[in-house]
């Protein structure tokens, strides 16, 4: 989580919305990537979406079920559709997100019986670290 952590910490000060991810195979990095929609002027340039499109890419193949994904904030709808998609095996994520997550708020993406994939999820790693940085972020904007 470490990893993702500082990639988010990347994205705020890149002015992008504090999310970092990074895919694992067998403990090992992958790939890291942090959130780039504005910064790639492409909405689906979540952190999660851009490690998973670099892993496949490294790795030479379109399903990763034998990787984990790490995560900082709990993915979106799109993020964990791509995360079935994927065929990841494990998901670690840290905060929660009630308004926009799609893992255990929202459509619980991975309960539905259309879900063809459903990897093992760990939340609250790093959920401390990662809710403040989310935090402070917004809150340097607000005012």
């Amino acid at each position: 989580m470490r990893a993702a952590l500082d990639a988010a910490y990347c994205a705020a000060q890149a002015g992008e919305v504090p999310v970092g991810a990074v895919v694992t195979l067998g403990g090992k990095v992958v790939a890291t990537a942090a959130n780039a929609p504005r910064t790639l002027h492409d909405p689906t340039a979540h952190a999660e979406m851009l490690a998973i499109r670099e892993a496949a890419r490294i790795l030479g193949r379109d399903r990763l079920e034998d990787c984990d994904l790490w995560v900082t904030l709990e993915p979106c709808a799109m993020c964990a559709g791509a995360i079935a998609h994927a065929r990841i095996a494990r998901l670690y994520y840290g905060a929660s997100d009630p308004k926009g997550g799609a893992v255990e708020h929202g459509p619980r993406f991975f309960a539905q019986p259309t879900c063809h994939h459903r990897p093992e999820v760990y939340s609250g790693i790093g959920e401390g670290e990662s809710g403040a940085l989310l935090r402070d972020f917004f809150r340097e904007r607000r005012t």
